[in-house]
């Protein structure tokens, strides 16, 4: 089992050059980095997102092939480095989700298995990480045996993601959530932290993304010295300093310990 000692904070970020001009963890989506033709080295660790949400939304279904998506990630990896993880292509639960796709909650439990599966075996050198998709914590637990069923240890695992939370981040049915998945062994990683979220239950998670600070930024005009945007919702200045009150806060009000520190995240896992 490989042991993550810090556990990371993943700003999330809209723009892929962010990897060429920030000192800390990011969390990019597959959507927007695929868009670019040059790639160079990441100065900070980061992860990737696949960018599911939008495709499902969009489409109802997965239009990327596992071995275009596993060529793309081959890419990032050779060409980029750094790279901590990357999200399968997995099928959230939420019921909008559900209904857009015209499928069960089990049927996207099980595609989501069966993609990391596929993934796996399609490029076994490659980061990538199991997600547990479902809505109740039932649900989830059912996802879990699912898993194990197919031969995979999650609780071996550096890693496993908890799919189907980032609209109900800061809610006590997520904490409970959490708490029994932590409970069980598992280093869950948190899908679109909020803070609220952050200070519940962030002790229980190996690691976690954000966007919020993009949320936060758009309902305001931009910083002093901003010059080129009405807001700073893409704007790397407003995240770092985002990013620092909110671990700041954490630490301050002793919830997280040595969680999501402040270091650059230069030193990969």
């Amino acid at each position: 089992m490989t042991t993550h000692t810090a556990p990371v904070f993943y700003l999330g970020a809209h723009q892929p050059h962010w990897l060429w001009n920030a000192d800390f963890p990011l969390f990019v989506s597959h959507r927007q980095l695929a868009r670019k033709v040059t790639l160079r080295p990441a100065r900070a660790r980061w992860a990737l997102d696949s960018g599911g949400f939008t495709e499902l939304s969009m489409h109802g279904r997965w239009m990327t092939t596992p071995e275009e998506y596993a060529d793309a990630v081959a890419r990032y990896a050779d060409q980029i480095g750094q790279l901590d993880f990357a999200a399968p292509q997995d099928w959230m639960c939420e019921p909008f989700m559900v209904e857009r796709t015209g499928l069960s909650v089990r049927e996207h439990q099980e595609r989501t298995v069966a993609n990391y599966l596929h993934l796996r075996q399609i490029a076994p050198q490659l980061p990538f990480m199991p997600v547990l998709q479902g809505w109740t914590l039932a649900d989830y637990l059912t996802c879990m045996r699912l898993y194990d069923s197919a031969g995979v240890n999650l609780a071996a695992l550096p890693r496993v993601g908890l799919g189907s939370v980032c609209r109900r981040q800061s809610t006590a049915e997520i904490a409970t959530i959490v708490a029994a998945l932590h409970s069980a062994g598992l280093s869950l990683h948190g899908f679109g932290v909020k803070a609220g979220g952050l200070h519940r239950y962030g002790h229980r998670l190996a690691s976690a993304d954000s966007m919020a600070w993009s949320y936060a930024a758009r309902r305001l005009p931009a910083l002093p010295g901003c010059t080129g945007h009405k807001n700073c919702a893409n704007c790397l200045t407003y995240a770092t300093q985002w990013r620092t009150r909110l671990l700041t806060q954490l630490h301050q009000r002793g919830h997280q310990g040595d969680l999501f520190d402040h270091d650059t995240g230069r030193t990969a896992a």
